[in-house]
């Protein structure tokens, strides 16, 4: 399965009759998938059948669904809004017993009151309504269809950087295997320069318990042994995951998490000036992973 990402845009055009359509999905990074849908008044009862569309084709993502709709003005009816008109009569009756010498109004001054006319749209009898709901379904599918397609483009395209950034962290833990500083000769040379700065620094007087110990702990730190087998461990995770494909953002940035921390404890256990620069690049490469794989599904 490709991997996609969770930025994406797409848009629908529909129309049947005097009705005219708009639907635009907007897409962008989200710990879950969050649908947020805006639809004209009337069509709460679509509301449920779009989640379910779009839950069955994205897994992750802050999802905004918006439709606009026109209808022909050439089908608006001009209707009296009797309540409106009952209304301003009324006030003219009130106006009258308070001002009795008050001009009657003219017919066309009535009629000019706000609301008293309304254009109002026919309304479609429930065959109409069904089959209007279908098409608008349809060309939403069109639009989830063009955005999980832009989704999985840029999620190619986050794959090529990912895969490299994963090669990059194999070739940083290979070079950490291979320096010189980690022959078992140069740990033994450092341990005894260290050793004998620390019977220097005690004029000779050193416990040789404390001695032991703390040969055992310079020993202890100067083994890398376990964080670079773990590296490569972790390498081969990310590349059977990015391998599989699909919604695997999530245990990608798991995996990035414990990239982190195998480089982190490698920088503190270094005492070669080499071994901490490999670890500073891994740390880079792994931060820059990390931006990455916040944007796949």
């Amino acid at each position: 399965m490709a991997l996609a990402s969770m930025t994406g845009f797409a848009r629908s055009l529909g129309e049947m009759g005097a009705v005219r359509w708009t639907w635009e999905l907007r897409s962008v990074n989200g710990k879950s998938l969050d649908l947020r849908i805006r639809i004209p008044a009337g069509l709460e009862t679509l509301e449920p059948q779009i989640r379910e569309r779009c839950s069955k084709i994205l897994r992750r993502g802050n999802v905004t669904i918006g439709l606009a709709m026109q209808r022909d003005q050439s089908e608006q009816q001009l209707q009296v809004n009797e309540a409106a008109l009952e209304a301003v009569l009324s006030t003219i009756d009130l106006l009258r017993e308070k001002v009795p010498d008050l001009a009657p109004p003219s017919l066309d001054g009535i009629l000019s009151q706000k609301g008293v006319f309304e254009l109002k749209e026919p309304e479609d009898d429930e065959e109409t309504q069904a089959a209007l709901h279908k098409t608008l379904l349809t060309t939403l599918d069109g639009a989830l269809i063009d955005l999980v397609d832009m989704r999985h483009s840029e999620g190619q395209a986050i794959n090529q950087v990912v895969t490299g950034q994963i090669d990059r962290i194999a070739g940083l833990t290979q070079a950490a295997e291979d320096l010189p500083a980690r022959l078992p000769e140069a740990i033994k040379a450092r341990l005894r320069k260290q050793v004998s700065d620390l019977m220097d620094a005690s004029d000779g007087q050193f416990d040789p318990q404390r001695l032991h110990q703390e040969a055992v702990f310079l020993a202890t730190k100067a083994d890398i042994r376990e964080e670079l087998d773990r590296l490569h461990a972790h390498v081969a995770a990310a590349r059977d995951l990015m391998g599989t494909g699909g919604a695997i953002g999530r245990r990608l940035d798991f995996l990035a998490q414990e990239f982190n921390r195998e480089a982190n404890t490698l920088c503190s256990k270094s005492n070669d000036v080499d071994l901490t620069a490999i670890g500073l690049d891994l740390k880079a490469v792994i931060d820059q992973m990390r931006e990455q794989i916040q944007n796949l599904e």
